[in-house]
């Protein structure tokens, strides 16, 4: 049933977007704490050496745009594999659910972003959000509901 060659693409695809969305977490974390430091100007030696906000900032919106669409791949292909193992695309599986919530969450970031000139502290803030939403579909999902995706 888990033997497709769908299987070793959307892990693989998955992984790659969701490192790309920690490495977005970690940097939106470092805009908080640089932002908080810079307005309470009791800057030490580490926060010296930062990027600055822009930079940041620019960093993660590129790391966004780079793991939305592994994530999109990654759920396309996730359906695929899906069909050919259990016979439909979409069972409404909580990893299923929840990957699709990841997924609008990253989808609203990139549309506020686009639309409504989100940056700074706001896209810091809905990429850390948007991490947690991972780390709750790879390991609460699997501690707390039923899934198909115990095996992840």
């Amino acid at each position: 049933m888990l033997q497709s060659y769908w299987l070793p693409v959307h892990t693989f695809l998955a992984f790659l977007g969701n490192a790309a969305f920690a490495v977005a977490c970690g940097i939106g974390t470092m805009y908080l704490l640089q932002e908080h430091y810079l307005k309470s100007k009791h800057l030490g030696e580490l926060f010296k050496r930062l990027p600055s906000l822009q930079v940041l900032d620019e960093i993660n919106y590129r790391l966004i745009t780079i793991g939305f669409p592994l994530l999109t791949l990654a759920i396309i292909t996730g359906a695929l594999w899906a069909e050919s193992a259990w016979g439909s695309y979409w069972r409404w599986d909580p990893k299923e659910v929840w990957s699709l919530i990841t997924w609008f969450i990253y989808a609203l970031v990139l549309h506020v972003r686009l639309t409504a000139g989100w940056r700074g502290k706001k896209a810091a803030i809905l990429s850390i959000i948007g991490f947690l939403t991972i780390l709750f579909t790879f390991f609460g999902v699997n501690l707390l509901l039923k899934s198909l995706h115990t095996f992840s």
